[in-house]
């Protein structure tokens, strides 16, 4: 195996680490809901608590990695939502509870801004897809390990002590990054070839403009047709992975009346749906293009078809039998997955310098979480006044296809000006 790989496997338990301890709530819902006496509306602001500062943070937290580097940042922040995620076991009342998440969302905002460095700095042009496909795919993978593992442990040992095992896994992740991760000019354990392959390949060479290039800045960023579109696509996407990620535990216990044991199962088939689609779609993506077609937005056609696949979950209303449902969930949640990826490596592939890298990756998952930080509130108070989920799934699937138009019609041009451009601006300012 080519050493380099194992920065793949890093940023994947990182994901999935990530989406462990946020779907623990949400397996968690019920008990703790009777416990403190929560209403459904109260539900959905409790689920989506996590993002408010998330959202916020998103962006500086990518100005703070393109100063001081994804290693420290990327520490930081596992070691704080960590803490977080223990404190929520020691929760004493709802207060306490929101108080939790909001901070566990500080450090959750320097994954993917971060991930976006790491894909400039490591990884090659041809194996991007692949990269954030798998780095995403954590993402669908951690609450399919949660709807396996954190059920059994909450009926088992409790919620509290089921929080409580979630941070200490945090805290393992973080010492082994400390102890091997560095960016590939500094590392020990590469080979001097495949060094030299990695500091030759990860730019490419149509059109890229030196890894430590002019940076364009947050006006420049937004400045950009591709840049927008990603945003808008990427919200599309992230709030039916939220309205599931939040509501799918909830849903199957209460509107199909399953254990939490059982439902917690069946949650997990999705999700490990969603992991294997999204591999296989970013394999085909980095094997369907060249480097040409990639700078100008190529892999968008994909990401758009992937966020049509996710719309069949407009469907799920007319269906009756649950294993039916859960089918439809798994490839709606497999478009979702594979179109996320796929933007974050358009990002990569659209930039013409990585000194934006993680400012950029930041916008990108900003938008999507605007978008994602409405998914549970909304469904909360769609299901409390309709009585049933069936207008939540008619909204998400909506989006999606509005999502598949936006990414197809904006995402075609680089993002920032060429090096003739940048220099001509230079010498006339």
């Amino acid at each position: 195996m080519k050493r380099r790989y194992w920065i793949f496997v890093f940023m994947f338990l990182l994901a999935t680490i990530n989406y462990v301890d946020r779907v623990a709530l949400s397996v968690s819902s019920t008990p703790i809901a009777a416990e403190f006496g929560i209403s459904k509306v109260e539900l959905g602001y409790l689920f989506s608590s996590f993002l408010w500062l998330y959202v916020v943070c998103l962006v500086p937290m990518g100005m703070i990695v393109d100063k001081l580097g994804t290693r420290t940042v990327n520490a930081a922040g596992i070691g704080l939502w960590s803490i977080a995620t223990a404190l929520t076991g020691l929760a004493t009342g709802f207060g306490m509870l929101i108080a939790t998440r909001v901070v566990m969302g500080v450090g959750e905002s320097t994954t993917y801004p971060a991930a976006g460095r790491v894909i400039r700095e490591w990884i090659p042009l041809k194996e991007r897809a692949l990269f954030t496909a798998i780095f995403n795919g954590g993402a669908y993978f951690g609450p399919a390990l949660g709807g396996l593992v954190l059920a059994g442990l909450v009926g088992a040992i409790g919620w509290r002590m089921t929080f409580l095992i979630c941070a200490a896994i945090g805290f393992v992740w973080l010492l082994a990054w400390m102890i091997w991760f560095r960016k590939p000019e500094e590392v020990s354990w590469l080979s001097d070839e495949e060094r030299a392959f990695i500091l030759r390949e990860r730019n490419g060479s149509a059109g890229a403009t030196p890894a430590d290039g002019h940076s364009i800045g947050l006006r420049g960023l937004l400045s950009s047709p591709s840049m927008l579109g990603l945003m808008v696509t990427q919200g599309c996407a992230v709030y039916t992975q939220y309205f599931f990620l939040t509501w799918l535990p909830n849903y199957l216990q209460t509107e199909r009346g399953m254990s939490i044991l059982k439902s917690g199962a069946l949650m997990s088939l999705p999700f490990i749906g969603a992991v294997i689609l999204t591999v296989l779609f970013g394999k085909l993506s980095d094997s369907m293009l060249d480097e040409e077609s990639a700078r100008v937005g190529g892999r968008r056609r994909l990401g758009a078809l992937c966020m049509l696949f996710g719309s069949v979950i407009l469907m799920t209303p007319l269906v009756d039998n649950v294993y039916l449902v859960l089918v439809l969930i798994t490839i709606a949640l497999g478009g979702v997955a594979s179109a996320v990826a796929l933007n974050i490596a358009m990002v990569g592939d659209l930039l013409r310098t990585s000194a934006d890298c993680g400012r950029a990756t930041g916008l990108l998952i900003l938008g999507g979480n605007i978008f994602g930080i409405m998914a549970p509130i909304v469904t909360g108070y769609v299901v409390q006044s309709t009585g049933s989920f069936n207008m939540a799934f008619v909204v998400a699937g909506a989006l999606l296809a509005f999502g598949a138009a936006t990414v197809f019609l904006l995402a075609r041009t680089p993002i920032g000006p060429s090096e003739s451009e940048a220099a001509l601006a230079v010498r006339t300012a």
